[in-house]
């Protein structure tokens, strides 16, 4: 896991598939882009980009129509799946969930490579 905030890991490179785990913070404000920063600059590298699997969001539901609006933007625009979206820090069951389905993702590609 990788905390995108930290610099090093902005400017670097996927080395294989990957899942994107991004909150969205826009609570109503039309000039502020949705996207964090972060995000927007890791996704800059086309490595990084093409290695993409499929995001996972967090959110909160008092944004409105903001809630998991990065996350639905950057599916959008690379064509990868939302995983799964969740509010806040998730509940236990999300967290469950959460490991589930990437637990499931990493077995698939693993035999989809073997």
């Amino acid at each position: 896991m990788f905390n995108l905030a930290e610099r090093e890991h902005r400017r670097s490179e996927v080395d294989g598939p990957w899942v994107l785990l991004t909150p969205s913070y826009k609570t109503g404000n039309d000039a502020n882009d949705t996207i964090p920063e972060a995000v927007r600059r890791f996704l800059r590298s086309e490595r990084n980009r093409r290695q993409l699997v499929g995001i996972m969001g967090s959110g909160n539901r008092n944004f409105g129509r903001y809630y998991q609006k990065a996350a639905r933007e950057i599916a959008e625009r690379s064509g990868r799946p939302i995983l799964f979206e969740f509010e806040l820090a998730g509940t236990p069951w999300d967290v469950e969930e959460c490991r589930r389905l990437l637990d499931e993702l990493d077995e698939g590609l693993a035999r989809r490579a073997g």
